[in-house]
């Protein structure tokens, strides 16, 4: 067979705010691969299916010196992220023709991995799209429940404040708060997402660019568990409104991943409420729970009992749009990217 099309995405300039596509990501189709015939060492060839965007993607465009969280990318390099892939070539024994792939890849059509070192077979029996592997099945899913099942403490009759409600984490936190006999107050950033957190279940939900988070949480709280996936404004809301002993779950801070942070002023509170804080990252809480994760949740994302919804872009020319929106607030669902059908 002679050499197809190998489209990638490549890391091409460091942002100083939004990530721009076509500057800070470019689509790239200069590479080729013989599918028939490229070397696979004892390895195995990956067509990619599906692409996760997450927030965090942000946080690796960076200078290498800088802190960051995640490792970062390298410069002139495919980015990558959480996909879910099909084998089309194998030398491996472990891996055969057919099998799917959870795993962090490369943001390119095509690519040979050497063995299954962070990587799993999805066996799927469930039958759900290959996209849910990327979200409520996959990291974003990991994320909310882990650290629900490690930190939240849940009782029934508490109150959960959740924002970024609508995304793929928040969504699955409203659920859980709303499973465990909690009364959920949940923001979001239109009234689109508004209406499809109310779906969930959610208690009070108000869309936080019409209306102030801090007026919210004082008719509506104190708030016992605090799930902040954007901090600024809303986690110093939370912590004016907080009750005693409170605990806040600390997954992600939006709000300043582009330069236009807003500082948090009333961190005194802390000690004088006994909030306890739980910075977390779900690659450190996985080792405990994944097995039970990929036990309970498929089957009952399956059966309905967890809701979701995606913003697909098809076509991985797409992916540095996909990033922009996630970072603007413009996706409404968990962000992926269809890169190829079967």
């Amino acid at each position: 067979m002679a050499p197809v099309k190998n489209g990638r995405i490549l890391f091409n300039d460091i942002p100083s705010g939004y990530p721009e596509p076509g500057k800070t990501t470019i689509y790239d189709e200069s590479e080729t691969i013989d599918l028939d015939s490229a070397p696979l060492n004892g390895g195995f060839l990956v067509k990619t299916l599906v692409l996760s965007i997450d927030p965090y993607l942000r946080d690796k465009m960076r200078d290498p010196k800088d802190y960051g969280f995640v490792p970062h990318f390298d410069m002139n390099q495919p980015i990558a992220n959480f996909g879910v892939g099909v084998v089309v070539r194998s030398e491996n024994k472990g891996v055969k023709v057919g099998d799917h792939l959870y795993g962090t890849f490369p943001f390119q059509e095509y690519f040979i991995l050497p063995g299954l070192e962070g990587s799993r077979i999805l066996e799927n029996k469930e039958g759900l799209p290959w996209s849910a592997y990327v979200g409520i099945a996959g990291m974003p899913g990991q994320t909310a429940y882990t650290a629900w099942k490690e930190y939240a403490q849940a009782k029934k009759g508490e109150t959960a404040f959740v924002t970024a409600a609508s995304g793929p984490v928040g969504s699955l936190v409203v659920q859980f708060a709303k499973a465990d006999g909690m009364k959920v107050i949940a923001s979001a950033g239109s009234d689109e997402k508004v209406a499809f957190v109310k779906s969930l279940g959610a208690d009070v939900v108000f869309n936080y660019k019409k209306t102030k988070t801090a007026d919210v949480l004082a008719k509506e709280g104190p708030i016992n568990v605090y799930w902040d996936n954007v901090g600024g404004e809303s986690l110093d809301a939370a912590l004016t409104n907080a009750a005693q002993r409170a605990r806040f779950l600390e997954c992600g801070y939006i709000t300043g991943y582009n330069g236009e942070g807003t500082p948090v002023k009333n961190m005194a509170v802390v000690f004088g409420k006994e909030i306890t804080l739980y910075g977390f990252l779900v690659f450190s809480l996985l080792p405990k729970y994944e097995d039970e994760f990929y036990r309970e949740i498929p089957a009952r994302v399956a059966k309905g009992e967890f809701k979701y919804i995606e913003d697909a872009k098809k076509g991985l020319e797409w992916a540095g749009h996909a990033i922009l929106d996630v970072q603007q607030g413009k996706n409404h669902g968990k962000s992926v990217v269809i890169v190829a059908e079967e």
